[in-house]
């Protein structure tokens, strides 16, 4: 039989079985073989629940030690775990329930108010073991498939329209032990881990990354500037966050009078979400005193596709140029095409099988010898390195111009008051108009008309945003990733 993902933690466990592995907020601290008997256990309360190979088992969780004992024990069944994180509506839950037709239910309730809410809405009741305290709900076995397929994981999408992306165990393994060896990791290093585990980046390039390399995970369910301020402070050696996180840690550090973060143990800052621009890399490398890295992934490419390993003060704000084993080529003919730009085309083993349950889909997205089309629009530089401009379908054509909503964001991110911007289109007049809507901090004196002036000589006439609207928070997944299509609904009343 081919590897299966929970033989990572196994192998942990057989060569350094007392060596820690993940700690959380609940106080569980937790070795190697504390999470092999935790998964094990687990494993066993699933089967007395009926759970079976090639069943679903959907988890509503926030980051902690049971959730990951709740993914190994999926796969030691051959059932497909369905990570889904707690902060979603009942709505969204009911939704990816009525698709996924799961087994079971697990609620991490321990670490996370909304998981509770949601087991108390379905009904589901205690479960306790080495894998500590969860709540259970079984439904009808409905097995399909072989068990190859890991996890399921439905992604938040351009539309709003989720789909499943179905991830095997050789995806995960590559997918982990790519990120592992990329960022250098070891058993000494302490891993920050607040990025979700339900999705991707989190459950690939943190949970299993850490695995192939013995590191050590802290887990937080939610993300504190405070909290995270005293962990680099207190042996943290790897950081992935988003720019939002960033730039309210740095914020954070300011108020405590320091303008970079003082001491600390960390060695490696990676950002993702956003596009990097040369102003913000340089301030964040300032701060932390470290090279920050980039890279460039989706749900279905298991997160990686490409990464940078740039050194300090490296200009480069490409994404890196392909991960070893994995290929990448453009497709010019797309709209938005043309010398030397396109939509990125991936292939490599570390992509989906395919959408759970929607053969349409799936057909569209891959072709017939493995190439993904991505939908995002890049290029490849002379150096082999992947840049991306953004996302096909949210190519903005003004004028006749073509648009890219990251350069119009990279200009208005220069502005130190600015945390994070989304640019999109809208027709008006029979011509696509640019958006900004603008991030910034509670009390920020920053108006439009100042920061319409900041970019007015960072872009050309056609790519300036006709609208500016500014607020402190934009509509964002549990990862920090901005919504763009909840744009113009939640600013409705400022738009008019």
């Amino acid at each position: 039989m081919s590897a299966r993902w929970h033989d990572l933690p196994d192998a942990q466990a057989a060569k350094r079985p007392g060596a820690r592995a993940l700690v959380d907020t609940t106080g569980a601290d937790w070795s190697w073989s504390d999470l092999k008997a935790a998964s094990e256990d687990l494993a066993q309360t699933l089967t007395r629940a009926g759970v079976t190979r090639g069943d679903r088992v959907l988890i509503l969780a926030e980051n902690c030690n049971a959730a990951v004992a709740s993914l190994y024990a999926c796969s030691r069944l051959g059932a497909a775990a369905i990570p889904i994180n707690a902060r979603q509506t009942g709505a969204e839950v009911d939704r990816v329930i009525a698709h996924a037709t799961p087994a079971a239910i697990l609620a991490t309730t321990a670490v996370s108010p909304d998981a509770a809410a949601h087991a108390a809405r379905l009904g589901a009741t205690p479960v306790e073991g080495r894998f500590g305290a969860l709540q259970m709900t079984r439904r009808t076995s409905d097995p399909e498939g072989d068990g190859d397929v890991a996890v399921v994981l439905y992604t938040t999408g351009t539309t709003g329209t989720p789909k499943g992306v179905m991830l095997t165990h050789e995806n995960l393994i590559f997918g982990g032990t790519a990120s592992a060896t990329l960022r250098a990791m070891t058993a000494d290093d302490l891993i920050y881990g607040v990025l979700p585990i339900t999705h991707v980046f989190g459950l690939a390039s943190i949970v299993t990354a850490a695995t192939v390399a013995g590191a050590r995970i802290r887990f937080e369910p939610r993300f504190s500037a405070a909290r995270l301020y005293a962990a680099l402070t207190e042996g943290v050696t790897l950081l992935s966050a988003v720019p939002q996180m960033h730039a309210l840690l740095m914020d954070y550090t300011s108020g405590q009078g320091f303008d970079r973060l003082p001491g600390g143990t960390l060695r490696y800052v990676s950002s993702g979400a956003a596009p990097l621009d040369p102003t913000w890399k340089r301030k964040a490398e300032g701060f932390y005193g470290v090279a920050l890295q980039n890279g460039y992934g989706m749900t279905e490419t298991t997160a990686g596709v490409s990464i940078t390993q740039s050194a300090l003060g490296d200009p480069d704000t490409s994404t890196g140029p392909a991960l070893p084993g994995v290929e990448i080529r453009i497709d010019e003919t797309v709209p938005g095409g043309g010398d030397g730009a396109g939509e990125v085309v991936v292939r490599g083993p570390n992509i989906m099988k395919g959408y759970f349950r929607n053969t349409e889909a799936t057909l569209a997205a891959l072709s017939p010898d493995g190439w993904l089309r991505t939908g995002d629009l890049g290029r490849i530089d002379g150096q082999g390195r992947l840049h991306i401009l953004g996302r096909s379908k949210e190519l903005i054509i003004h004028g006749g111009f073509n648009v890219y909503p990251p350069e119009v964001e990279a200009a208005l991110n220069d502005h130190s008051q600015v945390i994070q911007s989304a640019v999109i289109g809208r027709m008006e007049g029979g011509d696509e108009k640019v958006l900004a809507f603008v991030q910034v901090a509670e009390g920020c004196d920053l108006t439009e008309e100042a920061l319409r002036a900041f970019v007015a000589d960072r872009l050309a006439g056609y790519k300036r945003p006709a609208r500016i609207v500014l607020a402190t928070s934009l509509p964002a997944a549990p990862t920090g990733k901005i919504l763009k299509h909840r744009l113009l609904e939640a600013f409705a009343d400022r738009l008019r």
